[in-house]
């Protein structure tokens, strides 16, 4: 079994490092904007039924093509991205796109947006599929495609890898095999960044989180723009009044936080944050980048 395969369960422990974040900030808080829709299972793709995850009919499974569902993700695309991007814009702060390869593709418009915004990007796979049950060879090859579909579209590679559906056994290992990431988010486990081996190189996790995360509206979680805002407030209260400062990762979807009725919730976060001297609101290749300049690899 590879280094990077072996669970620990300690991290950090009692005494994290001072990540030693710029200007003194308490937190490191990072947007990640997931731009999925267009790549998501679908009939005309050749799927046997539509996807039917975070959208608003989700409990109530049809099976094959479902048409409500399509729109669903449309309005991502076609409306709740131009929303999002606004408030940021409006707030003057930046996120992360976290985009499918076939999602770019399919989205011209947006990939305009991007490349002449201060958002940088990670990769969020080819398009939906499950990566643990792919053979490494064509695990790698939708590595090396969502790669080139970044260049192709946004002008760039991107700056840090994250499955859809989570990992499989190979998929660190494929992504420090392809090269050129600075990280990969395929974690959960700590809110500050850390390093491990994989075959005898060392490679940085940037660790995500799915318990800020606007899926929540469409999981049962929470209901209302007021709640999202206290569930992102009380998070960002609690770890700036921690002794040890951290990092907090939180994850938008065009089709559910870019409705208005969430996306007010939203607002009054970005509003909040934007005000506080003692958060780095900042890309995620931000936060990669400034860990390996103060927590360098082992090793050197």
């Amino acid at each position: 079994m590879s280094d990077h395969l072996t669970r620990d369960f300690r991290g950090y422990g009692a005494t994290p490092p001072d990540p030693q974040w710029p200007g003194g900030a308490r937190l490191a808080l990072n947007f990640v904007v997931n731009i999925e829709e267009g790549s998501e299972p679908s009939v005309p793709d050749g799927d046997p039924a539509s996807e039917q995850g975070l959208v608003e009919a989700g409990g109530d499974p049809i099976p094959g093509r479902n048409l409500a569902a399509e729109t669903m993700f449309e309005y991502g695309s076609r409306v709740g991205f131009w929303r999002i991007a606004r408030l940021f814009s409006q707030a003057g702060l930046p996120a992360t796109a976290m985009a499918c390869g076939l999602a770019l593709e399919r989205n011209p418009e947006i990939c305009a947006w991007l490349r002449a915004s201060d958002w940088d990007a990670c990769a969020h796979g080819w398009r939906w599929e499950h990566h643990r049950l792919l053979s490494r060879e064509e695990e790698a090859a939708r590595i090396a495609r969502t790669v080139a579909a970044f260049e192709q579209h946004l002008g760039a590679a991107p700056a840090g890898w994250y499955c859809r559906y989570g990992p499989g056994l190979a998929t660190r290992e494929l992504v420090v095999a392809q090269g050129g990431f600075l990280y990969d988010s395929d974690a959960y486990n700590d809110e500050l960044p850390y390093w491990t081996e994989v075959n005898g190189t060392q490679h940085l996790v940037v660790p995500y989180s799915l318990s800020t995360n606007d899926a929540k509206f469409m999981r049962g979680g929470i209901a209302t723009a007021r709640q999202f805002f206290e569930l992102l407030h009380d998070s960002v209260e609690m770890l700036c009044a921690e002794p040890h400062p951290k990092m907090l990762s939180v994850g938008l979807h065009l089709r559910v936080a870019g409705h208005p009725g969430r996306a007010a919730g939203l607002k009054r976060f970005l509003d909040h944050v934007a005000a506080r001297q003692d958060v780095w609101v900042c890309r995620r290749s931000d936060i990669a980048r400034h860990w390996r300049a103060v927590h360098p690899a082992p090793g050197g």
